[in-house]
C-alpha cells in the first residue's frame, strides 16, 4: 500500500490472506497489493538471495530493469518469480518478518506463491502435466499394471523418455524412482499391522512414495520402532498428502486427498495415538498446511491431526531416555556417516533427530550438510527445473562429498536420496534403514565392538 510520498508501506495491506477460506484470498487486486508489499520488503532485506532463483530474479528485475522501483515489476516478471519458487521453505525459515514469529509484517513468501498459483489455477484451470504429477497414486497404479515395463522404459528407453518430455514436460535425463511390484500396505496387512485404530500408541503414515516406490523404508521404520517396543500400527486407505497438487495451486485436489486422509486417521488421533509420517514433505503438509487448506468443516480435525503428527526419528528421539529404547546395535555403518538434513524438516523445526539417532550407534560420528539438494517435489523432474535443480543442489552435493571417509550417506527425504544418487555419486539411506541394519549382525560389514566390562 502506498503512502502519500509514493513509497510502499511494509505494513500488511487489507488484502493480506494466507487462508483459502477467506474471500479476500481469491481477490486478484488484493493479491497484487500483497505481492507488491512483499517484493518491497524482500528488496530492502535480501537475506534470501541464495535459496532459489526467485529472489535473484526479483532483485535483478528491480535493479537492472526498473531503477530500484518495485512498482515497475511487470506481470510477466512477477509470474517468473513465482514459478521459480519450488517451495523448499528455507526463505520462510530464515525470514525475520514471518507470521510464525508473530512479526507485524506477517510475511510468508511460500504461502504467497501458493496463493498466486491457486488464483491462476482457478482462472486458467489445471494443466495436463500438473494433473498427472499431482496424483502419484494414480500414476503408480498404472505403473504397477505394466508389470515392470514402466521401470524398464523410464530407465532404458530414450524413445520413451522423449515421449515423456514431449507429453508431460519431464526432463529426459532425470532419474525417476522405480515403482515397487507390491505396495507397503499389502505387506503391512500380511504382517497383521492393520488392526483396530484404538490399538497401539502410534500409526504410520507411510506416504505415497513409500507405499508405491520404496516399501523397504516403511518396513525398516516398523522394525526400528518395534525394536524399541513402540506399539505401531498401520491404516488402510491412506493416499498422497496432496503436496504434488499444491505445488501447482490445485487446492481442490489437495482438499479431496486431505479429506480421505483425515477420515482414515481421525479414529487413531481420537484414540490418542501419534501419527508418524515418514517423508518430511508429508509430515509438513499434515502438520503445517492442512489446518488452513482443508474445507472449513474439516478444520477442527485437521488441527487435531497436526498436533499428533511426528517424524519417526523425532518420536524415537523423544523416548531415548526410556528403558525400552533399544541401543543393542550389532553392526556399524562405519566411523563417519554423512548426513543431509531435508529442507522440510528444517521448516518444521524438528532439528536433526535422524542424525542424532545414528550417533547412538557406537563409534559413529555423523557430519551434517544443511544445503538444499534442489529436488523439491516434482521441480527437478520438469524440463525447466532439472538443470536449475542441479545447480542449486551443488553445494549440498559438495558438502556430502567433502567427507571422503564416509562410506554411508543418510537423509530423511527419499527424493533427496535420488538427487544425491544421480548428481553426487552416492545414494543416501534413510536413517530408519541405517538403524534397522545396525540392529542386525549382518546389516553392515563392520561389527559393533561391545564396550569392555569394568572389573
Amino acid at each position: 500500500m502506498a503512502d502519500g510520498s509514493g513509497s510502499i508501506s511494509y505494513s500488511p495491506t487489507p488484502g493480506l490472506s494466507y487462508d483459502p477460506a477467506e474471500a479476500v484470498y481469491w481477490d486478484e487486486g488484493a493479491l497484487a497489493g500483497e505481492v507488491e508489499r512483499t517484493f518491497e520488503i524482500c528488496h530492502g532485506c535480501r537475506l534470501c538471495f541464495k535459496y532459489c532463483d526467485s529472489f535473484p530474479s526479483l532483485f535483478s528485475f528491480i535493479d537492472d530493469r526498473h531503477d530500484g522501483s518495485v512498482r515497475a515489476v511487470t506481470t510477466e516478471e512477477t509470474e517468473q518469480v513465482m514459478d521459480e519458487c519450488f517451495q523448499c521453505k528455507l526463505c520462510e525459515v530464515q525470514c525475520p518478518y514471518t507470521v510464525r514469529d508473530a512479526h507485524d509484517y506477517q510475511l510468508d513468501f511460500p504461502k504467497l506463491v501458493h496463493r498466486y498459483k491457486a488464483q491462476r489455477v482457478r482462472r486458467d484451470g489445471v494443466g495436463f502435466r500438473d494433473k498427472v504429477l499431482g496424483d502419484p497414486d494414480r500414476t503408480a497404479k498404472a505403473a504397477r499394471a505394466s508389470l515392470g515395463a514402466a521401470n524398464v522404459l523410464n530407465s532404458r528407453s530414450k524413445l520413451h523418455r522423449r515421449f515423456l518430455e514431449r507429453v508431460l514436460g519431464i526432463h529426459p535425463d532425470k532419474e525417476l524412482p522405480d515403482f515397487a511390484r507390491s505396495t507397503f500396505e499389502k505387506w503391512a496387512e500380511k504382517q497383521g499391522l492393520m488392526v483396530d485404530p484404538s490399538v497401539g500408541e502410534a500409526v504410520l503414515f507411510q506416504t505415497c512414495y513409500v507405499e508405491h516406490n520404496e516399501p523397504e523404508i516403511g518396513k525398516d521404520t516398523i522394525e526400528v520402532l518395534q525394536a524399541s517396543q513402540v506399539e505401531v500400527t498401520c491404516q488402510a486407505g491412506l493416499n498422497c498428502c496432496g503436496m504434488p497438487a499444491w505445488e501447482s495451486g490445485d487446492i481442490d485436489t489437495v482438499r479431496k486427498k486431505a479429506k480421505r486422509n483425515l477420515d482414515a486417521l481421525e479414529p487413531h488421533v481420537d484414540a490418542g495415538k501419534v501419527v508418524l509420517a515418514i517423508n518430511p514433505t508429508c509430515s509438513m503438509m499434515l502438520r503445517q498446511e492442512y489446518p488452513t487448506l482443508v474445507d472449513e468443516a474439516d478444520r477442527e480435525r485437521a488441527e487435531k491431526l497436526a498436533e499428533a503428527v511426528r517424524d519417526p526419528s523425532e518420536y524415537l528421539w523423544s523416548i531415548r531416555n526410556e528403558d525400552r529404547f533399544n541401543q543393542d546395535f550389532k553392526s556399524s555403518p562405519g566411523d563417519t556417516v554423512a548426513y543431509h538434513t531435508p529442507c522440510h524438516l528444517r521448516a518444521q523445526s524438528v532439528g536433526f533427530k535422524g542424525r542424532d539417532l545414528i550417533r547412538r550407534i557406537p563409534g559413529v560420528t555423523p557430519t551434517t550438510t544443511m544445503e538444499c539438494c534442489g529436488h523439491d517435489g516434482t521441480y527437478a523432474m520438469k524440463t525447466e527445473g532439472f538443470e536449475v535443480s542441479v545447480r542449486i543442489g551443488r553445494k549440498a552435493f559438495d558438502g556430502m562429498n567433502a567427507e571422503p571417509e564416509a562410506e554411508v550417506w543418510a537423509t530423511d527425504c527419499p527424493l533427496a536420496a535420488i538427487q544425491f544418487g544421480q548428481h553426487a555419486g552416492r545414494r543416501p539411506m534413510h536413517p530408519m534403514s541405517i538403524l534397522a541394519r545396525a540392529y542386525r549382525p549382518d546389516g553392515f560389514p563392520q561389527p559393533v565392538v561391545p564396550a569392555e566390562t569394568e572389573e
